[in-house]
């Protein structure tokens, strides 16, 4: 019988949510930014962001460069490079997080609105997910500072 995959002994097996509180938790006590970890990642903020909390799989020098500024365990560092689970089924149901709660609104509210607009600015297609970038940066403003969000996805035309 073919022996399955080695694992090392000084390595504990982790989830990737066990691994994104692990770096939030890190992050937190050693007083890393966000922005930090990105640049040293090579990485664009939200991406990195994202990736670090389970999002995206992070390769070996990304996930090294997390390591060495956050002092993370090997067990975290093998976890970050793992494919995610995407879309586990949270999307039916409404976030207690008020930060995350108000995206799934503002989705609500313009989600319709942006589809007819991109159907009839670029044709019957979809806005892809895949091909994207996303920013986000605060803006200040005398009336309370502005959170400015570019979400850039490549247009997917629809072909029959």
């Amino acid at each position: 019988m073919p022996a399955g995959p080695s694992l090392r002994r000084d390595s504990t097996v982790i989830d990737r949510s066990e691994a994104a509180e692990a770096v939030r938790v890190a992050r937190a006590r050693r007083a890393v930014t966000w922005q930090e970890l990105a640049d040293a990642m090579g990485r664009p903020l939200v991406w990195a962001t994202a990736a670090l909390l389970g999002s995206h799989p992070l390769t070996s020098p990304e996930a090294r460069a997390a390591e060495v500024l956050l002092d993370l365990e090997p067990s975290v560092v093998e976890a970050l490079q793992l494919p995610p689970m995407r879309d586990t089924g949270r999307s039916g149901s409404s976030p207690v997080d008020p930060t995350v709660h108000r995206f799934h609104e503002v989705i609500g509210l313009y989600g319709p609105a942006l589809r007819e607009l991109i159907h009839e600015q670029c044709g019957d297609g979809i806005m892809s997910a895949v091909d994207f970038r996303l920013d986000m940066r605060r803006v200040p403003d005398p009336a309370g500072d502005r959170v400015v969000i570019v979400l850039d996805g490549k247009f997917l035309a629809y072909r029959w």
